[in-house]
């Protein structure tokens, strides 16, 4: 991913950080407001349920009371228990005598002369039967209810069913709907037909048109449906006060996750935690430099070098990356990796090729690692590989405590593998330790080669190996002249773009098959 790759990435978490909590918290209002409104509205439409019911319960109630009536029909006394139920029970308007179906008395008159009660539009339990009848002998055109049994019918103004005070903060209205044709019964407001129609074909009990938002609850035992509705208006006020309390939660949460996630990414695009998942990932590679002999020209092994590719295609100086391990205590995954990765690169080339070695560096950290001697020997095992195919790279500055890393040095010595000193003159000042520990092979630095026409601390360096038996490396040989100079002074073997450039594995032994 590249640098302004990443900074989009990072610009659009950062947004969605802000936003998304924001966006939630106005959401949340909207929800909370909407679910308030909504109760608000079954919560009346309940109420005016209850009502109904009682309405309805309060009927059945005076045709008991009726039905314990034992004088005779139409009688004096008879019209007055028929008038005290009518007066005692506030939504009974008028109870009619029945004989065969016919209207005979009622509470308001003696002697009735309405036409025959049609079919019941509804046969309840118990024997109650139900009527939605504009009949009357007043001449008044005006629905009611009619509850009865055999005898007796009590008529009951549909207004009573809606007859509730709304008690949240929105004007709420009600109407009562019969099933059988959709009449409006009753209504506190206007109710067009199409929402009545709209309402019965909904798959809820709850629908908006046009900014309201409406409630249908069936009451089948009255074959009516009570339908409330509200406008929408005052969900939106609510909705704005709602929002100035829920907007500042959502922003400081937005805020909060913001820096928490802007800190998270800063950690995860720290150089350290960087190099970490390189490791982990597996993105440091190993490339291969060969190491030639001089007086034959044929290679004889490689040093393992690390590279890691960045993501714009470039790769970071080892100088940089290496001490970076070092400095935040990397260097000894870093090196199992590198040491894991030649084993599986070259395990089966070194087998094929027993005078072949590939030199490994270690770093000062890694010669106290009480792991990295038996992890070498199960991977040399396991390959089938010779130790002293195996060389071990060490600088200067892990030879600054003779005393320390002697003992770790002979160990490894021990075990088949072969010491070398890299960058030889460059780092510890002083070169006693070279008479106080057992090493095998000394590299020259390429800042020595590059300077041998005009400086004399090379054939110094030469003749102190030489006389302490020490093999040499030239590194950094570029041209034949370097080469022969070299040669000449009695130097072993080199490396450097004279012969090769580091490479990959497979273009490596490509390269190494056609130099043995």
């Amino acid at each position: 991913m590249t640098t302004r790759h990443l900074a989009g990435l990072v610009t659009g978490v950062l947004i969605i950080s802000v936003l998304v909590p924001v966006g939630l918290s106005l959401w949340l209002a909207h929800r909370q407001v909407e679910q308030k409104f909504i109760e608000e509205l079954n919560t009346y439409s309940s109420r005016v349920a209850l009502r109904a019911d009682k309405v309805a319960s309060q009927g059945k109630l005076a045709l008991k009371q009726m039905e314990r009536f034992e004088g005779e029909p139409c009688s004096n006394a008879h019209l007055l228990a028929m008038r005290r139920v009518s007066y005692s029970n506030r939504y009974i308007q008028e109870v009619l005598y029945i004989e065969n179906n016919v209207p005979a008395c009622s509470s308001l008159e003696q002697k009735s002369h309405a036409a025959a009660l049609p079919e019941p539009g509804k046969i309840f339990r118990g024997g109650y039967r139900a009527w939605l009848t504009a009949q009357n002998d007043l001449g008044i055109k005006r629905y009611m209810v009619a509850l009865g049994t055999d005898r007796y019918i009590v008529m009951i103004d549909p207004a009573s069913f809606i007859d509730v005070i709304p008690f949240g903060s929105s004007q709420i209205d009600a109407a009562i709907i019969g099933e059988a044709h959709n009449i409006v019964i009753a209504s506190s407001d206007r109710l067009k037909p199409e929402i009545i129609q709209q309402l019965q074909q909904a798959a809820s009990q709850h629908m908006e048109n046009n900014g309201t938002l409406y409630n249908i609850q069936p009451f089948p035992e009255m074959r009516i449906s009570i339908v409330t509705w509200s406008s929408a208006l005052s969900l939106q006020k609510n909705w704005y006060r709602q929002a100035f309390i829920w907007l500042p939660v959502g922003l400081a949460i937005g805020l909060l996750s913001a820096a928490f996630i802007l800190r998270i990414l800063r950690r995860i695009q720290s150089p350290r935690h960087r190099l970490q998942d390189a490791i982990q990932n597996r993105d440091i590679k190993v490339h291969y430099q060969p190491i030639v002999s001089l007086s034959s020209g044929k290679v004889v092994g490689a040093e393992a070098l690390a590279r890691w590719q960045q993501t714009d295609g470039s790769y970071l100086s080892p100088d940089i990356f290496i001490a970076l391990a070092e400095e935040t205590g990397l260097s000894e995954s870093l090196s199992h990796l590198i040491i894991d990765t030649v084993f599986e690169e070259m395990g089966k080339w070194l087998q094929q090729h027993p005078g072949q070695h590939i030199s490994i560096n270690l770093e000062p950290s890694d010669l106290a690692s009480q792991t990295l001697p038996s992890h070498l020997s199960k991977l040399l095992n396991r390959h089938h590989v010779a130790p002293s195919q195996i060389a071990l790279e060490l600088t200067e500055r892990e030879f600054a405590d003779p005393k320390t890393c002697a003992p770790i040095i002979t160990q490894y010595r021990k075990a088949g593998h072969a010491i070398y000193i890299d960058d030889f003159g460059t780092g510890y000042s002083s070169l006693s330790y070279l008479q106080n520990l057992e090493v095998d092979i000394l590299k020259i630095d390429k800042s020595f080669v590059d300077a041998l026409e005009y400086k004399n601390v090379t054939p110094h360096i030469i003749e102190m190996a030489k006389t302490l038996k020490l093999k040499m490396v030239a590194e950094g040989i570029e041209t034949p002249r370097q080469e022969s100079w070299l040669r000449e002074h009695g130097v072993q073997y080199g490396q450097g773009w004279l012969y090769s450039k580091a490479l990959p594995k497979s273009e490596f032994i490509l390269w190494a098959e056609q130099h043995l």
